[in-house]
């Protein structure tokens, strides 16, 4: 690695090698974009690896180092990139027959974690922590080879050779030959002996843990294939895979590795073919040929489709999920391989992995497909409607999935008019996406159909509860009319919408609504609310995830929409929306209340609606409120104050406000108690701060007029005229043609005087 010129795209390359080559010690580096271990002469030597050929892929890794310790080696390795300090770990270096060559001593020292090189460190001799004192005295060592490091303390020396004698003793007889990358011989190395049985069964579990740990981590079909093909067995690798599945009555190619490009052809046969691929599929059980003979005998007809590849040995294992068998899994070897009983279990074991590995990442795969197409279907792009305009934004949760239970929908209607729906199907799973779907199928067909508003609300409940009785929804159903500005709205059990006024004020716009949809199959009453959005106002439909994520309740989930929604002008609605979004789940979302809190714990959909400028501008746009309260919802007046107050939070005169709150609830009090009408309330703010004038009007549809009295001391009503005398700075009556209107007016000028 210290020999590359200085223009290899792998990095600039190591100086280190210069100084401490010398002294016997090594310099490596881990290239995580190459998934490659680099390393210079001495670390190469130490390793046993060929000198020539400076980097190892992890499998060459794991070959040459026992499998306990390989394990060891990459827990620890990432232990240092996640704690970004050093460690120290002590690996032992094995021969091509499985036996120990050498204890190295490596220091892992951690980069970047995000960068080229996340770990890097040095490798120098070192001995084993145990005790090998009894190991008998091993024959004296040959000579180090010249340009290799200084001449080493003879006691130290025969200590290291004792130790790894030790290590090597055992009465067992040698382990079968193992694999391993081109490594340079050694005549200082020291007698190899064979490693016993069960350090050999040790290191296959170790293995086993750590492959079992890797394919759960794999998310993906080709992230599972990766991590196949880089494993290492101890004591024999295969040196290509293949992986076949099942699509009717054919065999399919998923993926292989270890082939040469031109072998990259398509790959289709018969599950009746004389293949011993098919074979496995068909029956489920594992066919084990080690050698070329063997394959030729007993598959003459498919024989020549392996000839070419090289390979003397060859296991075939079913891919088994919940008892049905789903492909096959080919490892085919460069080296002769018996396939002992022990050979065998050890295939079995990662073949089982594997299915399940093959099978959770194509659940994966299957459940973002179908998330990814409902999303789609409901569009990135915003409508354009003539009069108004529409944003929407949608943010699914973090589960995986790109799509849960919220949704939005435009509707087309007509006369010009449309239709903006939001809602909210319980649940962030697969199911819940499914209903979603379906529900605003039904919504839009409903819709269609010309039915009003709470008519759509009622029969998308109906049609939820036959779909499931354990699944609720939430939504808002508006039919708006650019034209006029008209919105009627219908709510089941969702938040209420915001309403932005043009100088920046927001209110949160209470309107009635009925149960959540699906929840009583009969008798659903959605109650539908009428109100006008006059130019330059924004109003905001959005899911509880927008509010509530973060950690946030109702409360302060709303006054971080405000916050967001209140500074500057509206009219760059996608720009107001992506403020949104980012203060849900950008930077500034980890400040304040819930900033350790998952920020994709629920999903987040969005609607923005403002009313625009037709034809020639007309006066600046002020404050407005307009409600209606009915003969039967009295009770609508403690809102009608609430609201009214809103609207008036910077008035410069407190005592006006009161006296506003008073003398409205006055004046719809009086239609709910002298007429039998409805009485709708408009409250406009007019100018500058400092010089605004109130005006708010109280409309029915009674010809009735009202009649000053004098009340008497213990009388309970008669004093509404009277209040209008003493406490508006003006007030009159205007008869309409159908009904009549009573206004009075605060000028906030005249409170600063007084």
């Amino acid at each position: 690695m210290g020999e590359q010129p200085d223009s290899d795209d792998t990095g600039a390359p190591l100086r280190a090698e210069q100084v401490l080559g010398p002294a016997g010690i090594g310099v490596w580096r881990w290239n995580a974009p190459h998934a490659e271990l680099e390393l210079d002469r001495t670390s190469a030597r130490l390793l046993g690896a060929d000198e020539s050929r400076p980097r190892l892929l992890g499998r060459d890794v794991r070959a040459l180092l026992h499998g306990e310790d390989f394990v060891r080696l990459r827990s620890t390795a990432r232990l240092a990139i996640s704690e970004h300090r050093s460690f120290d770990v002590r690996v032992r270096v094995l021969s091509e027959t499985g036996q120990v060559r050498r204890v190295l001593l490596l220091q892992l020292v951690p980069g970047e974690p995000t960068g080229r090189y996340p770990v890097q460190g040095t490798a120098a001799p070192g001995q084993w922590p145990e005790d090998w004192a009894d190991a008998p005295e091993p024959p004296p060592a040959p000579e180090p080879r010249p340009g290799h490091g200084p001449d080493r303390d003879p006691r130290s020396r025969a200590a290291e050779l004792r130790q790894i004698d030790g290590l090597n003793r055992s009465p067992q007889p040698p382990a079968p030959p193992r694999r391993s990358p081109a490594r340079s011989p050694l005549a200082s190395s020291p007698p190899l002996l064979p490693v016993p049985t069960a350090d050999m069964r040790r290191s296959r579990e170790a293995f086993l843990l750590d492959a079992g740990m890797a394919l759960a981590e794999a998310g993906t079909t080709s992230e599972v294939l990766r991590v196949v093909s880089t494993l290492s067995m101890p004591g024999f690798s295969p040196d290509a895979l293949a992986v076949f599945g099942i699509e009717g009555a054919m065999l399919t190619m998923v993926g292989r590795h270890g082939h040469e490009p031109r072998d990259e052809a398509p790959f289709r046969m018969s599950l009746d073919a004389d293949y011993p691929g098919a074979e496995v599929a068909r029956t489920g059980r594992p066919v084990y040929l080690s050698s070329p003979e063997a394959y030729r005998r007993r598959y003459p007809t498919t024989w020549p489709l392996a000839e070419g590849f090289d390979r003397n040995s060859w296991a075939f294992l079913p891919l088994v999920s919940a008892g049905r068998t789903t492909g096959t899994w080919l490892a085919a070897f460069r080296e002769p391989v018996r396939f002992t009983s022990d050979e065998r279990a050890v295939l079995s074991t990662v073949a089982r992995m594997l299915a399940q590995a093959l099978e959770r990442a194509h659940t994966n795969e299957s459940e973002r497909a179908l998330s990814l197409g409902l999303r789609r279907s409901m569009g990135a792009g915003s409508p354009a409607v003539s009069g108004m305009t529409v944003a929407s934004r949608y943010v699914p949760t973090g589960g995986g999935l790109m799509v849960g239970g919220d949704w939005y929908d435009v509707i087309d209607l007509p006369e010009g008019r449309f239709a903006v729906v939001i809602g909210d199907v319980e649940g962030h799973d697969v199911h819940a996406a499914s209903l979603m779907a379906q529900l605003r199928t039904a919504v839009h067909a409903y819709a269609a159909e010309g039915h009003h508003p709470d008519a759509v609300l009622a029969r998308t409940s109906r049609f939820l509860s036959g779909l499931d009785a354990d699944r609720f929804a939430t939504c808002v159903y508006i039919e708006a009319d650019p034209a006029t500005g008209t919105l009627a709205v219908a709510r089941a059990g969702h938040p209420h919408p915001v309403l932005r006024l043009p100088d920046g004020t927001c209110l949160i716009r209470h309107v009635d609504g009925g149960l959540p949809l699906g929840l009583l199959p009969q008798g659903e009453d959605y109650p539908v609310t009428t109100m006008e959005l006059r130019v330059g106002e924004v109003l905001l439909l959005c899911t509880d995830g927008l509010i509530e994520t973060g950690g946030h309740d109702m409360y302060s989930g709303w006054a971080r929409v405000r916050d967001t929604m209140s500074p500057g002008p509206a009219d760059d609605l996608e720009a107001m929306a992506d403020a949104l979004i980012r203060a849900v789940h950008g930077p500034a979302s980890h400040q304040g209340p819930g900033h350790l809190t998952d920020r994709r714990e629920d999903d987040i959909a969005l609607l923005l609606l403002r009313r625009d400028q037709v034809g020639p501008e007309s006066e600046p746009p002020v404050r407005q409120l307009v409600l209606t309260v009915g003969q039967d919802q009295p009770e609508r007046i403690a809102g009608v104050r609430a609201e009214l107050r809103a609207i008036l939070h910077d008035w410069a005169v407190e005592d006006h406000v009161d006296a506003a709150l008073l003398l409205a609830s006055e004046l719809l009090a009086n239609v709910l108690v002298h007429t039998d009408q409805e009485a709708t309330l408009v409250a406009a703010l007019h100018g500058t701060p400092g010089e605004r004038r109130l005006r708010v009007e109280v409309a029915d549809q009674s010809d009735e007029q009202p009649h000053r009295r004098t009340p008497g001391e213990m009388a309970s009503s008669g004093r509404g005229l009277i209040l209008l005398e003493l406490l508006a700075d003006r007030w009159g009556m205007q008869p309409r043609g159908q009904g009549k209107c009573i206004w009075f007016e605060l000028d906030e000028a005249a409170g600063d005087q007084a």
